[in-house]
């Protein structure tokens, strides 16, 4: 009876301080856990990773601006969903694909130097795009930049910011009144 009693005690000091010890292992493990900060991607990376922005990856890609908005920026995306490419026109797409000056034409203007925050674009009226013309930013009813509503603001990249938007901006014609 007496090695049983042992034993028993001896099984119990032993898990017990099995379960002591892992009890004081884990606050070890939480603060490394919060040292590893989850590193930001990339505008196009962040975009690509979403998974509905396909159409916009392609036409970045066809229009050799990938490089460009992967680089050191910062840069403001209001990057449009495949379901705001979708809405074009049939046949808009593809041509757009095949007319790579119109096409960097259009996708620059959806693009800002710098990083322009939600709360940032709210007092703005307009904003100059890379492409050289301005957007207009209304905040009456939502943020619509263009007549397109910002659906999601503020996804953080590593170089800059992507407001998500549900239509595909154009530009103003060359030479078109303004």
């Amino acid at each position: 009876m007496k090695t049983l009693t042992t034993a028993t005690l001896a099984l119990t000091l032993l898990l017990g301080s099995s379960t002591i010890g892992l009890a004081l292992a884990e606050p070890a493990k939480a603060p490394a856990a919060k040292a590893e900060k989850k590193e930001l991607k990339d505008i196009v990376d962040t975009a690509v990773a979403a998974g509905n922005f396909t159409t916009l990856a392609k036409a970045l890609q066809a229009a050799d601006l990938v490089t460009t908005l992967k680089g050191k920026g910062p840069f403001t995306v209001f990057a449009p969903t495949d379901q705001a490419f979708a809405k074009l026109p049939a046949g808009t797409l593809d041509a757009l694909l095949k007319d790579i000056p119109k096409l960097k034409g259009i996708l620059t203007y959806h693009v800002v130097a710098g990083k322009v925050t939600a709360s940032k674009v709210a007092k703005l009226k307009t904003a100059k795009t890379v492409n050289g013309a301005a957007i207009s930013i209304d905040t009456k009813d939502g943020v619509k930049i263009n007549g397109a509503t910002v659906t999601t603001a503020d996804v953080e990249a590593s170089n800059g910011v992507i407001h998500i938007i549900d239509t595909v901006i154009l530009p103003p014609e060359k030479g078109a009144a303004k």
